[in-house]
């Protein structure tokens, strides 16, 4: 009798147990392909903010592989990794849902350093006066960002006013400088934003069409709990402008800030348009604002553009794309299913380095469909208002259309820009946020 009511529990307990062995070993060997993946195309650098995992807290639950929309992270073993590197864009959704606290954000890694300004708790540089917050003081998220411009502000009416044209100067109109205007406002601060593009939204803006933007709910000055999740760039800055139109902010767009002088009592800023005296700057610009150009003859045709906004304008017409990066995969992706549209992919190198494998899988999927051309070690050389030439690794030199060119380089960091004003930029090699 004994051995039976044993076996009845044995059993249970031993079906139990192979069902998890076998469900731990399917999710084993998932993460070992995903890290080698990563592995095998040179992609196991994140990009930014990341999380690192330690293994000692960390009881393998899954909650933050679950939480994770790019599903960068994997559980091996019964612990999580970060098994995609490059597909993590740090918005901390793992760092929330982990159960045991054994996940932080951090900058950079052990290979790769990363340059960001030295701010202070208050958003302070080292130079008074001036602060930062948002993508350029290394935190790109989009709630993250505009909590750090409301407290920048808290910090700015604390501090003692001098007497100038303006009480504050918001460089950017991204998620940081929208909120911090907001709390300018709030606060009745006499504040000017300047944003050099013809629209707010910061990097959001040079999404291309309907690409998701991944955000949490925000707390806004005036506004009040915003409730954002997955939702597409036309949406979000569609919200803001019905922010900029209600609360009528004081944004002047399309103004270029050009330098930032000290004065007594506070600093001139001059812009594209004009210049101002004030006894605050806020920085929530970019920091990859600056487009990279080639620097070759004609690079400055109006067919030239650094950006892809709406593919469906290239319909019908031949688009040569220049860069390696995902920007410029992504791109080059989106053209060539428009109907009619040619497209050519040039990049300077002999092979697509960090990119994430969909974007490398797509390229050569549409290669073989004949609706992609990819010239790899191949260099622009000039642009005219017809043609553009190009030189191949064999040093010769093709001509093909010129109906639209697209460079995808990427940005300029404005680390001299911080240096010239005094800005001291450290260099972080995984360090916590």
């Amino acid at each position: 009798m004994d051995n039976l009511v044993l076996l009845i529990y044995l059993v249970p307990f031993l079906v139990i147990s192979v069902y998890y062995v076998k469900k731990q070993k399917k999710t084993d060997r998932r993460g070992h392909e995903r890290l080698k993946k990563a592995k095998e195309a040179g992609l196991t650098e994140p990009a930014s903010i990341h999380p690192v995992i330690n293994p000692g807290r960390c009881v393998g639950s899954g909650a933050c592989e679950k939480a994770c929309p790019e599903k960068a992270l994997s559980i091996i073993n019964g612990k999580a990794v970060l098994t995609d590197p490059a597909h993590c864009i740090g918005h901390g959704a793992c760092l929330v849902a982990c159960p045991a606290e054994a996940i932080e954000l951090v900058f950079g890694t052990e290979k790769r350093g990363m340059d960001i300004p030295f701010v202070s708790p208050t958003f302070e540089t080292n130079v008074e006066n001036i602060f930062i917050a948002g993508e350029l003081g290394g935190m790109g998220l989009i709630r993250k960002a505009a909590e750090q411009g409301k407290q920048a502000i808290e910090s700015v009416i604390k501090k003692t006013k001098k007497k100038n044209d303006l009480d504050i100067m918001i460089i950017g109109a991204g998620p940081a400088g929208l909120s911090a205007s907001l709390a300018a406002k709030e606060h009745q601060l006499n504040y000017l934003t300047i944003e050099q593009e013809d629209s707010m939204g910061g990097a959001i803006y040079k999404y291309p069409r309907n690409k998701i933007a991944m955000t949490q709910p925000v707390m806004l000055p005036i506004i009040g709990k915003v409730d954002m999740y997955e939702i597409s760039k036309e949406e979000l800055l569609g919200f803001w402008q019905r922010v900029l139109k209600e609360q009528q902010l004081n944004i002047h767009f399309k103004e270029r800030m050009e330098t930032i002088n000290k004065v007594d009592g506070g600093y001139i800023v001059k812009t594209s348009k004009a210049s101002y005296q004030t006894s605050h700057v806020l920085l929530a610009i970019g920091r990859m604002g600056t487009p990279r150009k080639l620097d070759v003859k004609g690079e400055e045709h109006p067919k030239v553009v650094y950006r892809l906004i709406d593919p469906e304008q290239y319909k019908q017409m031949h688009v040569l794309v220049v860069g390696g990066g995902d920007s410029a995969l992504e791109a080059a992706i989106m053209l060539a299913e428009q109907p009619g549209t040619t497209v050519t992919l040039s990049y300077r190198s002999e092979a697509f380095g960090r990119v994430k494998q969909k974007n490398r899988e797509q390229v050569e999927n549409l290669v073989t469909l004949k609706k992609l051309q990819v010239l790899l070690k191949s260099n622009v050389k000039e642009i005219t208002e017809h043609e553009v030439s190009i030189e191949l690794a064999n040093n010769e030199i093709i001509s093909m259309p010129n109906q639209a060119v697209i460079i995808c380089a990427g940005g300029v960091l404005p680390t001299p820009f911080l240096k010239e004003i005094g800005v001291m930029v450290e260099t972080h090699y995984g360090k916590k946020f």
